[in-house]
């Protein structure tokens, strides 16, 4: 089985096309994160696993036009075939390791979505081509904003970091549609402010393409977002861990640098500075 065609991405063509509830997609998102082990979950235990009731699960099926829930599980079993599982089970390992192990599984799953490389492609032309480039990430998602709009400003002439939420955001959105911009990029992590979503509703009606990088492609950002790019999060530990998000932020950023024709110049002549100015320990 090629990576596109990954029993995660054949889930998620499943869901393309339907209007679902918040807790719909937090189903539909447990499902593509659990995807090999779905087809052979019980109702109770698909709403254990997204911590949902069981009747939610029954109405999700009924929302994807199946008559009940075993119908639509009788319909995975035929389009998501079983995988061999891979090394030992889970058991073997202890509650740390078994973090790190669903992290690895998340930037796999990360990597089989990236097997097409046009929608972040797509990404980099947009974030490429506006002037200023406001880069948004509050709370929990405020890390991941600022860790790309660092690294940006080295190739971009002009990157806003919108890191704190209020009624000052939607100023400083404004005073950026004023100077040029036309893309604003959102980093959104669970769990979702009502700021970020109210924040990018101003953006659309600003006129801004929104470019959103989210934990989930139902996350509720992706009703404002032009162009949603999904990175599942670790929700093993006490607090989620973002080594997905963090490295589609990177991807995101090798794919601005293709469409800034002056990026290896602008880096070659921060080297040059750096080094005069000795700011670095070799």
């Amino acid at each position: 089985m090629s990576a596109s065609d990954s029993p995660a991405n054949r889930l998620q063509a499943l869901f393309e096309g339907h209007r679902l509830t918040p807790t719909q997609r937090r189903i539909a998102h447990s499902m593509v994160r659990r995807a090999a082990d779905v087809p052979f979950l019980s109702s109770v235990e698909l709403a254990e696993l997204a911590g949902v009731s069981q009747p939610s699960v029954t109405r999700f099926a009924v929302a994807l036009g199946f008559d009940g829930y075993p119908a639509l599980r009788k319909h995975l079993r035929e389009v998501v075939p079983a995988e061999p599982a891979a090394g030992g089970g889970a058991g073997a390992f202890n509650e740390y390791q078994q973090a790190v192990e669903a992290e690895i599984e998340n930037l796999k799953h990360l990597a089989e979505l990236l097997a097409d490389p046009r929608p972040v492609q797509r990404a980099g032309r947009i974030l490429a081509a506006s002037r200023p480039l406001p880069v948004l990430g509050l709370r929990a998602a405020a890390s991941q904003a600022y860790g790309f709009a660092y690294f940006a400003a080295k190739v971009h002439p002009d990157v806003r970091l919108l890191h704190e939420g209020g009624t000052m955001v939607h100023d400083r959105i404004d005073a950026a549609v004023r100077a040029g911009a036309t893309a604003l990029l959102c980093f959104a992590l669970p769990r979702h402010p009502r700021e970020v979503v109210d924040t990018l509703a101003h953006a659309k009606d600003a006129g801004l393409t929104v470019v959103t990088v989210a934990d989930s492609a139902f996350a509720p950002v992706a009703t404002y977002s032009d162009l949603l790019l999904p990175a599942a999060v670790g929700t093993g530990l006490a607090f989620d861990t973002a080594c997905a998000p963090m490295l589609l932020g990177r991807v995101l950023l090798e794919a601005l640098c293709d469409d800034l024709p002056d990026a290896q110049a602008r880096l070659e002549e921060f080297d040059a500075k750096a080094a005069a100015r000795g700011l670095f320990v070799e």
